[in-house]
């Protein structure tokens, strides 16, 4: 249901991850010299091979291992399941595909056998008790009431469901040239579409004299439906993804893709105005996310829905020194979604291969990586070098860690080699959520961003121009000051398609993505309806209304969850 989150979760790796050779090696090793090779096999990693930089010492000298990474490219899966041997430390995508069958066939290890969760995994047994049990409790559904075995827990995991994940569609603008244009009131689509154009019409040419353009897309994410369209939808009306189409955490209404005057089609269509009046890079169907943010880093666009596109790669030191600077600006009717916290965890899971030889290493591995220090340490950098706490408990960035955080290919210094990119975790999963509160700490979470001691930094003038208009310290500040939704989070997870379900929903879903960017590059509005008219019509051909129907039982599934949620918060 969170698809975009999860690809954001890595949302710089995606644009410099070396992208390897797959590998399909038997289980781990021990070198002459007495250190463990452990096989990694996670679907989230987008590098091949052993893991580098400052965290592969890190892990060397914590616990004597080495992390052989396996992505999951074509035909990786299938063949480790027919060897028997899916690796010694096992990452799932999510937890409703190929993790059930993998359950099925016996190839994970048992947590509790030979007391490794108690005796290697101390920290997670004592603070992630709601995770396990979700992981267990699936286990349960996949084996009809035969085990209840633990495997593992999923990502993201939080400390409480009392508060919401700060906010992720964040609208951010050029405020510097909005700042520019007056102020002018943006209340709904129609009104940011002339903002656009205003924009546009300002500031014609990017840092290199290039034409800019209010937004760049890019097709590398999309799945059911246009990535950047559906989450439009997403940051407007708060709709979340759900199958092929978009739900309504609010009232539990469900809106299938192709329904007439729905969200999705609604913001197709506004794309398409921005493209009719030359505002939409015209690359955005061809160009991978690489391309789009070098665009976004050279000023090239005017907005983006997410801060990962927009904010965090403009914002760089020469734009706030010349007096630019791109944050929030939410039109007024719009309610962006926002997910609440869940100690239960999502689906991304952690697990452990059958057939390790080495279970008590993964599992330090995994139980590291899930204390406080080794969940900072994973964004950040070393402790002491990159990250610490003050006096009062506060977090904080050192020098060296606000240098790593602008820029990732900034240096290591000794011991370490390489850059800080280089050290950066390929298996491109979290174990708390960045937004979870940080027991070390003095009341904060894992979000540097909202750390005192980086709220307090001195603000470059127009940063201070934003928050002197907005009257807000920050993103979450800002954004609560309005509308938006909360999506409870619950123990949701996907039930399995048929095989001959999933043949349909790939004829079906493969036909939205391809017609859409047609539609959205339609040249007239009549071209337009055209596009439109063929996708509906070929996706009722392929059997669109069973991946309705799946879609909108899944919708119901989640809606019961979510009123069972609510009513436990009230009790």
């Amino acid at each position: 249901m969170q698809k975009i989150l999860k690809k954001a979760a890595s949302l710089v790796l995606a644009s410099t991850m070396v992208i390897g050779l797959t590998a399909c090696g038997a289980g781990g090793s021990k070198g002459e010299d007495g250190v463990i090779t452990l096989d990694v096999y996670s679907q989230l990693a987008n590098y091949s091979g052993k893991q580098t930089g400052w965290i592969a010492d890190i892990l060397k000298e914590k616990f004597n291992v080495e992390l052989n990474i396996i992505p999951d490219g074509n035909g990786t899966y299938e063949t480790r399941m027919e060897d028997g041997d899916l690796g010694d430390i096992v990452v799932w995508g999510n937890d409703s595909d190929k993790y059930p069958t993998a359950v099925k066939n016996g190839l994970l290890f048992d947590w509790n056998e030979d007391d490794i969760l108690s005796d290697y995994g101390p920290y997670i047994k004592d603070n992630m008790g709601a995770a396990l049990k979700k992981n267990q409790e699936l286990t349960s559904t996949i084996t009809n009431g035969e085990k209840d075995t633990l495997y593992g827990f999923g990502h993201s995991v939080a400390t409480s469901s009392e508060d919401h994940e700060s906010f992720f569609y964040t609208w951010d603008v050029r405020w510097d040239l909005y700042k520019k244009l007056g102020y002018p009131k943006v209340k709904n689509m129609e009104d940011f579409k002339q903002l656009m154009k205003d924009m546009v019409k300002l500031c014609p040419q990017d840092d290199s004299g290039n034409r800019t353009y209010a937004a760049s897309l890019w097709p590398d994410w999309d799945d059911a439906m246009v990535m950047y369209v559906k989450s439009t939808a997403t940051a407007y009306y708060g709709y979340d993804e759900m199958g092929i189409g978009l739900y309504d955490p609010a009232t539990g209404e469900y809106h299938d893709a192709l329904e007439e005057n729905g969200p999705y089609l609604t913001m197709l269509k506004w794309y398409n105005d921005l493209y009719q009046d030359g505002l939409l890079d015209p690359d955005s169907m061809t160009q991978n996310y690489d391309k789009m943010i070098e665009k976004v880093q050279n000023g090239g666009t005017m907005f983006s829905i997410f801060n990962y596109s927009g904010s965090l790669g403009y914002n760089k030191t020469a734009h706030l020194e010349d007096g630019k600077y791109m944050y929030c600006l939410r039109p007024e009717e719009a309610s962006p979604i926002v997910y609440g916290m869940n100690p239960q965890g999502g689906d991304r899971i952690w697990s452990i291969g059958a057939n390790t030889e080495y279970p008590d290493k993964c599992m330090e591995v995994i139980n590291y990586l899930s204390t406080p220090e080794g969940r900072i340490t994973t964004d950040m950098g070393p402790k002491g070098l990159c990250w610490d706490y003050d006096e009062n408990k506060n977090t904080y960035l050192t020098d060296l860690g606000k240098q790593c955080k602008k820029n990732k290919k900034t240096k290591m210094p000794s011991p370490y080699k390489g850059t800080f990119q280089d050290g950066t975790l390929q298996i491109t999963n979290t174990t708390w959520s960045v937004d979870a509160s940080n027991p070390e700490s003095n009341g904060e979470t894992y979000n540097s961003d909202n750390w005192k001691n980086t709220l307090k930094e001195k603000q470059y003038d127009i940063q201070k121009d934003w928050s002197d208009k907005t009257g807000c310290a920050g993103i979450n500040d800002y954004m609560e000051q309005g509308k938006y939704t909360v999506a409870p989070g619950t123990s949701y997870s996907k039930s399995e398609k048929s095989e001959q379900l999933k043949t349909t929903w790939a004829q079906v879903t493969t036909e939205i993505k391809n017609k859409s960017w047609k539609a959205m590059y339609a040249k007239s509005d009549a071209e337009y309806e055209k596009r439109v008219k063929e996708m509906i019509d070929k996706c009722k051909e392929y059997g669109y209304e069973d991946c309705v129907k799946w879609s909108q039982n899944e919708a119901n599934r989640r809606k019961q969850l979510e009123d069972e949620v609510r009513a436990s918060s009230k009790k």
